[in-house]
């Protein structure tokens, strides 16, 4: 018999139905196998990735030093994400904002008099030399108690020693502009920049301060007594004026007053009474003021 008239074996249709199941269950396994693969993989990546770190982000105000295997690169990265190599690649982050530091600077002015200075400092790290900063000196606390407070204290000490406890306070900007200046060249070679610095207080010895007192007291009974004495010598002045004024006056008055003014003054001021003398019977005459010269002068009546 050919094979051309060779039959398949006969299958019931629910053997053939059974085995069509069968196949499909297969195949569905086998995709679910490749997708939990893929899922598997997919989240095993994301952890390696995690955990590695191939990547990192700077902030804003901020410089990323790269190092490779602990060796501080020439290079800073700044603000964003960077990809790096895990592993090979670190990178720290330093501050370059404005920072704001306080120090307390005892000092001696040239007349030996001690002097405390309460300065505060405004500066920030160069953000060029983030990486020469960190491999030189190191992070923000390093900076400011290895380099930018000995150098405050320096400074104002040789600022300070220049001048009078007095000239200190009467000059307090010209003190912060010196002190501002020296501080600047000093910390620019170290990559830290200064934008301001304010002198906030002084402070002295005990001594020095109960001298200002007893000076300031002296200085204001000095001021009362130079003005009693101006307002006495006023007062006496004023004095000598009216006196000087009330003779200028008199003297005018007598050059002016004659007998014939004084008669007039006299008549117009009388009240019409002549004024009366007591007589020993008890009598009263009027008194009557009759200038002898007067009638000397009148010729004698004619007899009628």
């Amino acid at each position: 018999m050919s094979k051309r008239n060779q039959r398949s074996p006969y299958i019931p249709p629910a053997q053939r139905s059974a085995n069509q199941r069968s196949t499909s269950d297969t195949a569905m396994i086998k995709i679910s196998k490749s997708t939990f693969l893929l899922i598997a993989g997919g989240v095993g990546l994301f952890l390696l990735a995690t955990m590695l770190k191939p990547f990192t982000i700077i902030g804003a105000g901020e410089r990323g030093v790269v190092m490779s295997f602990g060796k501080v690169q020439d290079q800073e990265l700044g603000e964003g994400i960077h990809p790096i190599l895990p592993i090979v690649t670190s990178v720290r982050r330093l501050n370059v904002r404005v920072q704001k530091t306080d120090v307390q600077a005892q000092a001696s002015s040239s007349d030996l008099q001690e002097v405390t200075t309460n300065v505060a400092i405004n500066w920030h790290i160069d953000p060029e030399r983030a990486s020469e900063v960190f491999q030189r000196v190191g992070d923000l606390d390093t900076v400011v108690s290895s380099i930018i407070s000995p150098a405050v204290s320096e400074v104002v000490k040789a600022a300070t020693a220049r001048r009078p406890v007095q000239a200190i306070l009467q000059q307090r900007v010209d003190l912060k502009n010196e002190i501002d200046d020296a501080l600047a060249k000093r910390l620019e070679p170290y990559g830290v920049i200064v934008d301001d610095v304010s002198l906030v207080d002084f402070g002295f010895s005990a001594e020095f301060k109960a001298a200002i007192e007893a000076k300031q007291v002296a200085e204001q009974e000095a001021q009362q007594a130079a003005f009693r004495a101006k307002q006495a010598e006023q007062e006496a002045q004023a004095e000598i004026n009216r006196a000087r004024g009330q003779a200028e006056a008199q003297r005018l008055l007598r050059q002016t007053l004659t007998r014939e003014i004084l008669q007039q003054r006299a008549i117009e001021k009388w009240n019409g009474q002549f004024p009366v003398v007591m007589t020993g019977e008890g009598g009263a005459l009027p008194f009557i003021n009759i200038d002898p010269n007067t009638l000397r002068q009148q010729p004698p009546a004619q007899p009628q």
